[in-house]
């Protein structure tokens, strides 16, 4: 939702879908898989907190909803997007970093019933951004790469981070073959300073997904989100020290049940 930039990659040609992907994608996540029923939740259920500086007005304030859905309304492209924000009450965690990893986006075709990646990178970019996003405030985030692949940021002071794959946007099948889209990442706490204490179990930091669909690849940022507007917006919980995926989809849990989405 929130005026995303994305730097160049390569396409993904498959069945009419192009996306943008690294050779890194596939990785899998044993430590905590997907399901179509956290799916599901994370379209429903309200987010586990309020988010710290979010104002009262965002329609998303308490708990996901879906925004554009599948009608892009003339717009070519889209992106997988995600955030990370504080709690409410803020976090008393100075020695923690959330690690973000495998982000991706999917569309599930009219005319094949098949999911197809548009897109995936093991890593992410982003910056911080004023919690509120009034101005589009933004500067450069503590940013870390980490081993295990993705990176590691840290939030607060006023600022979250709005993170997106490191890929292209990708460009959309036509609307009319677009029968649901689906974003997710991963998601752990890791140890800021290893010589410091570890305070993540008092760490109250939060992850959602979600995605936009953009006028072409090259749509700058306009007023009044003449060039780009959400998808929809994923609930908000909690990181913890293990994996999690985090989610955002237009389709219901009958819908996912009868088709279910690629799960890692």
């Amino acid at each position: 939702m929130w005026r995303v930039l994305v730097t160049a990659g390569f396409l993904l040609l498959m069945a009419g879908f192009v996306g943008a992907q690294d050779n890194d994608v596939n990785v899998i996540s044993l430590d905590k898989p997907n399901s179509v029923k956290l799916i599901a939740q994370d379209m429903h259920l309200p987010h586990e907190a309020k988010l710290h500086g979010a104002p009262a007005y965002f329609d998303w304030f308490t708990g996901p909803r879906i925004g554009m859905g599948l009608s892009p309304q003339g717009f070519k492209a889209m992106t997988a997007w995600g955030q990370v924000y504080e709690a409410e009450q803020g976090s008393p965690a100075r020695n923690t970093r959330v690690l973000l990893r495998n982000i991706k986006a999917f569309c599930l075709s009219a005319s094949d019933g098949e999911w197809h990646m548009l897109q995936g990178s093991r890593s992410v970019n982003g910056e911080a951004y004023a919690e509120d996003f009034v101005d589009n405030i933004n500067i450069a985030a503590d940013v870390r790469s980490e081993d295990s692949g993705g990176v590691s940021v840290i939030v607060g002071n006023g600022l979250n981070y709005h993170f997106w794959p490191t890929g292209e946007r990708a460009v959309l099948p036509l609307a009319k073959n677009i029968s649901g889209i689906f974003t997710t990442v991963q998601a752990r706490l890791v140890v800021d300073d290893p010589a410091k204490p570890d305070d993540r179990a008092c760490a109250r930091i939060l992850v959602g997904m979600g995605g936009d669909y953009w006028r072409d690849g090259d749509a700058q940022c306009a007023p009044n989100y003449a060039n780009n507007n959400d998808i929809g917006i994923g609930r908000h919980r909690y990181v913890k020290t293990g994996w999690q995926s985090f989610n955002m989809t237009t389709m219901s849990l009958a819908e996912l049940q009868k088709t279910p989405p690629p799960l890692e």
